[in-house]
C-alpha cells in the first residue's frame, strides 16, 4: 500500500506535487523566512566565540 504523503508542516493542508512537502508556494516562503528569520532554534548555551578573527573565522 503506497505511503500517504505527510501534511503541510506550515499549515497542515496536503501537500502539492510542485511544492512537496508544502501544500503551496505560500507555505514554502513562510518556512524559509522562518529559518532565514532565526525562528527555528535550538535551546542551549550560547556558542564560544573564542579563537575566532573579527571576521568569524578561525585562524
Amino acid at each position: 500500500m503506497p505511503k500517504k504523503p505527510k501534511d503541510c508542516p506550515v499549515c497542515g493542508k496536503p501537500p502539492s506535487a510542485a511544492n512537496q512537502p508544502f501544500c503551496s508556494r505560500g507555505c514554502k516562503d513562510r518556512d524559509l523566512l522562518k529559518w532565514l528569520g532565526d525562528g527555528y532554534r535550538i535551546p542551549g548555551p550560547p556558542a564560544a566565540t573564542d579563537g575566532l578573527d573579527s571576521d568569524g573565522h578561525g585562524s
